[in-house]
C-alpha cells in the first residue's frame, strides 16, 4: 500500500523557516517523483515544487523560487520541502503527492499519490 506521511508543519512568524518532510512507502522510491502541492482556504490547490530523485530534477513554482529548496534522502525514501523566508500567503495546508510527473510543472494530475497534508501558519 502507498503511503505519504507529511510532517513538519506549525506557526511560524513571517520571515521565518520551516521544513516539511514527505515519508513515502509502499512504491519504488526512485520509481516515482514527488511533488508537494499547498491549498489555503477558499483557494484552489497550487503546485508548489516537484523533485525526481532518480536524477535529481526540480521544479519550482514562480512564487516560492529562490525561498523553497527540496532535497531528498532516497536511503529514507523522505523528501524534505525547506521554507525559507515565509510569508502570510504562504499560509496553506501542504500536500506531498507521488507521481511520475510527465509535464515537469506542478502539474496534480501528474501525480496519484497522495498524503492527509500538514498545515502551515504564518503569522504577519
Amino acid at each position: 500500500e502507498v503511503q505519504l506521511v507529511e510532517s513538519g508543519g506549525g506557526l511560524v512568524q513571517a520571515g521565518g523557516s520551516l521544513r516539511l518532510s514527505c515519508a513515502a512507502s509502499g512504491f519504488t522510491f526512485d520509481d516515482y517523483a514527488i511533488g508537494w502541492f499547498r491549498q489555503a482556504p477558499g483557494k484552489e490547490r497550487e503546485g508548489v515544487s516537484c523533485i525526481r530523485s532518480s536524477d535529481g530534477i526540480t521544479y519550482y513554482a514562480d512564487s516560492v523560487k529562490g525561498r523553497f529548496t527540496l532535497s531528498s534522502d532516497n536511503a529514507k525514501n523522505t523528501v524534505y520541502l525547506q521554507m525559507n523566508s515565509l510569508k502570510p500567503e504562504d499560509a496553506a495546508v501542504y500536500y506531498c503527492a507521488a507521481g511520475l510527473w510527465g509535464s515537469g510543472t506542478a502539474d496534480e494530475y501528474d501525480f496519484d499519490y497522495w498524503g492527509q497534508g500538514t498545515q502551515v501558519t504564518v503569522s504577519s
